[in-house]
């Protein structure tokens, strides 16, 4: 049985030869079930590692595995089955709809995966259930995205990305915008969703001060290198 959630091996991108931005990374693992700080500064190839992993740009070589399937090997279709059914996102600008109700937009990815509604027997109620395990306000499904603080919407971010229990949950900064007492809070709730649902984390970040959290520290230089 493979204990790979995340393989890449040998995977070059740019986005055209002319490009300065030139990345390749020769090997990079992630076992099920960790919980993983990928750090790097603003600039160094994180966010395009992460959009390689979801499968939103596809490498020029090599492969990447998520869950047992090498996603760049697959049609765009099938592709993005595949990271609806495996992939949870909770995206730094959190990218919810913004007059969408607070339960519209958490049971929003039920509607892409199969598998992950399968999943989940009531969906308002599993929605309302994850609100609760956040510590969202009782009312909280009265409300628009767009009227929530950011704390409430990092928030609904996590309860999105985690519902239908996704076997993988990338967070790119979902920190970055919160002091130290309430980055404590929100990492405690989400830590706990996540281990309530057996996911592997792998989590962005240029903030090194959070690794004490995580299973493992992995610096982004350490994963690829820039290409001339």
């Amino acid at each position: 049985m493979d204990e790979n959630i995340i393989k890449i091996d040998s995977v070059r991108f740019y986005w055209s030869k002319k490009s300065s931005f030139k990345i390749f990374v020769p090997n990079f693992e992630i076992n099920k079930g960790e919980k993983v700080l990928l750090l790097g500064e603003s600039g160094s190839g994180k966010t395009t590692l992460l959009s390689l992993i979801c499968g939103f740009l596809n490498p020029l070589s090599g492969s990447i595995s998520i869950n047992g399937s090498t996603i760049n090997k697959l049609s765009s279709k099938t592709k993005d089955e595949h990271r609806a059914d495996n992939i949870g996102i909770i995206f730094q600008q959190f990218n919810l709809l913004p007059y969408a109700n607070v339960i519209d937009n958490i049971v929003l990815p039920l509607y892409f995966s199969k598998v992950r509604s399968a999943n989940v027997t009531n969906q308002r109620e599993s929605a309302l259930n994850l609100c609760k395990q956040l510590r969202l306000p009782d009312d909280i499904d009265q409300y628009k995205a767009s009227s929530l603080s950011v704390g409430q919407q990092q928030r609904v971010a996590v309860a999105r990305a985690l519902i239908g229990s996704p076997s993988l949950v990338i967070a790119d900064e979902p920190t970055s915008s919160l002091d130290t007492d309430a980055q404590q809070i929100f990492l405690d709730l989400m830590f706990e969703q996540i281990s309530n649902n057996k996911s592997t984390l792998l989590m962005v970040s240029h903030d090194r001060s959070l690794a004490e959290r995580f299973d493992r520290l992995i610096d982004i230089n350490e994963v690829l290198t820039r290409e001339d």
